[in-house]
């Protein structure tokens, strides 16, 4: 028996910045949007039990858990999205920061950006 052969495709897809931009923005927004649908079914979800049922003290702690855990999920999706939308600022910052140096040329070297801590001001 002999192994499929897989055709050799190569898909040019060309990008602009702003479009590459655009797209990690608008990724973004979409998984926001379906973390606030979770969140919006959990509680739906409290409503209808509680509504519904009489709940004993080990069935509502049942369900305050389960709805803990999967908040817990939705925190730490939010965390990392915010990793990721704090690195596209960083990238713009980078370029935007690259760009204004090419059009002023001085005789200054460049120097670092320092970030201002203000917390170790006296």
């Amino acid at each position: 028996m002999s192994m499929p052969t897989v055709p050799n495709i190569t898909p040019e897809i060309i990008l602009k910045r702003n479009e590459v931009l655009n797209l990690l923005l608008t990724s973004i927004a979409l998984e926001e949007i379906g973390l606030s649908h979770i969140i919006n079914t959990e509680g739906e979800k409290i409503q209808r039990i509680v509504k519904e049922q009489s709940l004993s003290l080990n069935d509502a702690l049942a369900l305050n858990n389960s709805v803990e855990r999967m908040l817990r999920n939705v925190i730490k999706t939010e965390m990392l999205l915010q990793f990721r939308l704090e690195d596209i600022i960083k990238l713009e910052q980078m370029h935007n920061h690259e760009h204004n140096h090419e059009h002023h040329h001085d005789d200054l070297p460049d120097t670092p950006d320092i970030p201002d801590l203000s917390c170790f001001k006296e």
